[in-house]
C-alpha cells in the first residue's frame, strides 16, 4: 500500500446561461429550467500518496494543512482548516496513512466552479483508493452535498457535471433531480468565441447565490421574474449554440446579463463594468459574470478576429485574461 500514489483532475467551467436556477428548490418554480456551461482546462488537481503516518491534508494553492494520528481522531474533530477535504475523507473512510494534496489552477473566487471541481477530483481519488466503485453521477452528488455542509448553504450540481464529463452540456433541471445533455455544438468554434477574465476575488464568494435564493422562497416576486426570464433565455440559447447562431448566443447572453444584475446590487462590481465596458468598444459581442458574481470572472464573446483588441482592452482595465481551452474528458485519474 505504501507505494499507492494516485492523482485526479477535474476541470472547471464557465456557465453560460442558466446559472443559480440549479439550486434545488429553485427550478421545481421555472418550468423547464436548465444551465448550459463549458468545461474549461483549468483544472483542479489531487494527489493521494500511501504511507506515512497519520492522515495529512495539504492545500498548495492556500498554503494550509492539518495532521490526524488517526482516521478515528479525523472524525473526532469537529472543525477544520480545510473542511472540504476532511468531509471528503470522512464520507470515504480509507484505512490507513496517507497524504492528500491538492491545488488549483483557477484564482481564488473566481466563479468557475474551482471548489466544485477539486470536491470532484477528490470523490475520483479516494474512490479510487478505496475500492468504493462509485459512478461519476454518484461524485457528482457526493460532492455537491459535502460542499452544502461546508458552505452552511444550498449548493447547486451545475458545477459538478462539467468537472465530471467535460464538454458543453446542458444540465436539465427536472422533477426528482437532473440529467446532462451534450450539446451538439462546434466546440472549435465556440472555444474560438469565448474570453475569459479575472476581474479579482469577491468579498463574500459564494453568498450572493444564497442570498437570491432565499429572496426566492421567501416570495420576492422581482427575483422571481429575473430568474424566469434567465430560465427562458437559456432554453433559447441551447438551439442558437446548436446551430451555430453566434449573434443569437451574444443577444441572450446580453439579455442574461441584464436579469441577472437586476437580483442583487453586488452582483456586478465597478471593476466587471469597466472592463465590460472597455471589452464591448473593441467588438466584444456580449458578457455576463461567472457564477455568483461580486467579482471573480467575466465570460466574453466575440468573433475570432477581435480576440487581440478584447484582450489588450481587458488588462488595460485592470482584467486578467485567463486561458481558454474547452475540456472534452471531464475528470480523469492517472
Amino acid at each position: 500500500m505504501s507505494s499507492v500514489r494516485i492523482e485526479a483532475i477535474a476541470p472547471t467551467r464557465i456557465d453560460l446561461a442558466g446559472g443559480t436556477l440549479d439550486i434545488w428548490p429553485l427550478y421545481l418554480f421555472h418550468e423547464g429550467a436548465l444551465t448550459l456551461n463549458v468545461a474549461i482546462g483549468l483544472y483542479a488537481r489531487c494527489v493521494l500518496t500511501a504511507g506515512g503516518r497519520g492522515i495529512w491534508l495539504r492545500s498548495h494553492d492556500t498554503a494550509r494543512s492539518e495532521h490526524f494520528v488517526s482516521l478515528a481522531a479525523l472524525q473526532a474533530q469537529r472543525r477544520y482548516r480545510l473542511p472540504l477535504l476532511a468531509e471528503l475523507v470522512k464520507h470515504f473512510q480509507p484505512r490507513g496513512s496517507f497524504t492528500l494534496t491538492t491545488d488549483s489552477q483557477a484564482p481564488a473566487g473566481a466563479g468557475i466552479g474551482g471548489s466544485s471541481a477539486m470536491a470532484v477530483a477528490l470523490c475520483a481519488a479516494l474512490d479510487r483508493f478505496t475500492g468504493a466503485g462509485g459512478t461519476r453521477i454518484a461524485w457528482i452528488h457526493i460532492s455537491r452535498d459535502v460542499e452544502c455542509k461546508v458552505l452552511g448553504v444550498p449548493t447547486g450540481t451545475q458545477d459538478h457535471y462539467p468537472a465530471a464529463f467535460g464538454g458543453v452540456a446542458a444540465i436539465h433541471l427536472e422533477t426528482g433531480g437532473e440529467r446532462r445533455e451534450r450539446l451538439r455544438t462546434d466546440v472549435r468554434a465556440l472555444e474560438q468565441r469565448l474570453v475569459l477574465c479575472y476581474t479579482g476575488r469577491p468579498r463574500r464568494s459564494g453568498i450572493n447565490n444564497w442570498e437570491v435564493t432565499r429572496a426566492h422562497i421567501e416570495g420576492d416576486r422581482r427575483v422571481w421574474r429575473n430568474l424566469e426570464q434567465i430560465a427562458q433565455v437559456a432554453r433559447a440559447m441551447k438551439p442558437a449554440l446548436e446551430r451555430h447562431d453566434w449573434q443569437e448566443v451574444a443577444r441572450l447572453m446580453r439579455i442574461e446579463w441584464e436579469f441577472r444584475r437586476r437580483n442583487l446590487p453586488t452582483i456586478a462590481t465597478p471593476a466587471m463594468e469597466r472592463i465590460l465596458a472597455a471589452a464591448r468598444r473593441q467588438g466584444a459581442l456580449a458578457g455576463k459574470v461567472c457564477g455568483a458574481g461580486g467579482g471573480g470572472c467575466l465570460v466574453l464573446l466575440i468573433e475570432p478576429e477581435a480576440r487581440a483588441g478584447v484582450e489588450s482592452a481587458v488588462t488595460q482595465a485592470g482584467g486578467t485574461v485567463l486561458p481558454v481551452r474547452i475540456d472534452r474528458r471531464g475528470v480523469r485519474l492517472r
